[in-house]
């Protein structure tokens, strides 16, 4: 019996990073040029934790602290390929301000409140979504649901 052929799995982190009542945006390089979450895919070898961390910092210029995560999302297609998506929910270490100045990964940073999103052209109506579940108390699961295979299983 042959083996199966492998499928391409792509991993994707994205982060919800909260400062009070405001959220991080990105204004994108691609995709329209529109505002997101810090997002991307993570690189070989690079844990989603990882790739959370990196993403925002590469995009907004702040470090950020993961609190836990909101969804872990598997879609596969038709076509034999498979997307994961792991949402974070995540704060800033410090008082750094958002970037201001373009770069290859993103034209700028903003603090913004869901009330303020309308004044955004935003690459998806998941942003709002996601900032009014965060803000409503939506659960949010410890980080501990991520671990390496044959990590030890722990009670507490």
């Amino acid at each position: 019996m042959a083996g199966r052929e492998p499928i391409a799995t792509f991993y994707f982190a994205l982060v919800v990073v909260r400062l009070g009542h405001r959220f991080l945006l990105v204004h994108e390089t691609k995709h329209e040029r529109r505002w997101y979450l810090p997002a991307g895919r993570a690189e070989q070898g690079e844990s989603l934790e990882q790739a959370a961390l990196r993403e925002t910092k590469e995009e907004s210029g702040l470090d950020v602290a993961l609190e836990g995560l909101l969804r872990l999302e598997h879609t596969p297609s038709p076509d034999g390929h498979t997307r994961v998506r792991a949402f974070f929910l995540a704060h800033p270490t410090d008082d750094t301000p958002p970037k201001t100045v373009a770069d290859e990964h993103s034209q700028r940073a903003a603090w913004v409140s869901v009330d303020e999103l309308d004044r955004y052209p935003l690459r998806g109506d998941e942003v709002r979504d996601l900032f009014e579940y965060v803000e409503a108390g939506g659960p949010v699961y410890p980080l501990s649901l991520l671990a390496r295979e044959g990590e030890p299983w722990r009670t507490r």
